[in-house]
């Protein structure tokens, strides 16, 4: 009985974390998708957890297992949130399976760099959203025209470097090679001074 009562509570979260996305993101302002997909996964969380202790059909569990169910819903929900949303909001590699898909199923491999640059750039307004989410995220702050790293942008920026140099794949397949590039992508910058702020 506990089993079949689980998967019904787990059900009806999961019924309620689809239903309360998607009013958000039809009827409601996002400002940032996993952001808000975060919300929306705590929100349903909460709705459940309050019919799972109200409830007398779920009277069988103890306080313990009600906890537990609580804290995988969240998990679940956290998991659900980068998953899908997040990373079709974000991803490279979903564009290029849709461009494939747009251009009647092919492209010249020769060709995609462009697209790429331009008009993934430009179609998924990639530099827009990306610096949304890094202002609403307090990593970075805009004056007078210049982007600048908070504090918290530079201890992000510092944890991110270290781990991409230490911890990512030494030798990662691209494009028929195995190689580090990716563990330093920097190495070959060269900087220009032109897009510098001054203040710098």
């Amino acid at each position: 009985m506990k089993w079949a009562k689980a998967l019904l509570a787990s059900f009806l979260f999961l019924s309620a974390l689809v239903m309360i996305y998607i009013v958000h993101v039809r009827y409601g302002h996002v400002d940032v998708v996993f952001y808000a997909a975060i919300e929306d996964a705590m929100l349903a969380v909460a709705v459940v957890s309050i019919l799972l202790f109200a409830l007398r059909v779920f009277a069988i569990f103890s306080v313990f297992e009600k906890v537990q169910l609580i804290a995988i819903w969240a998990l679940v929900g956290y998991a659900l949130s980068i998953s899908v949303p997040t990373v079709l909001d974000r991803s490279l590699s979903f564009y290029i399976l849709e461009k494939l898909q747009q251009r009647g199923g092919g492209i010249r491999e020769d060709a995609l760099p462009k697209i790429v640059s331009g008009e993934f750039m430009r179609e998924y307004r990639v530099v827009d959203a990306r610096l949304t989410e890094q202002i609403e995220s307090g990593t970075i702050t805009i004056d007078h025209g210049c982007v600048m790293l908070t504090d918290k942008g530079r201890r992000i920026a510092t944890f991110s470097n270290y781990f991409r140099r230490n911890f990512l794949p030494k030798q990662r397949l691209l494009m028929g090679r195995y190689s580090d590039d990716l563990t330093d992508p920097f190495r070959r910058s060269v900087e220009n001074p032109d897009y510098l702020c001054s203040q710098n």
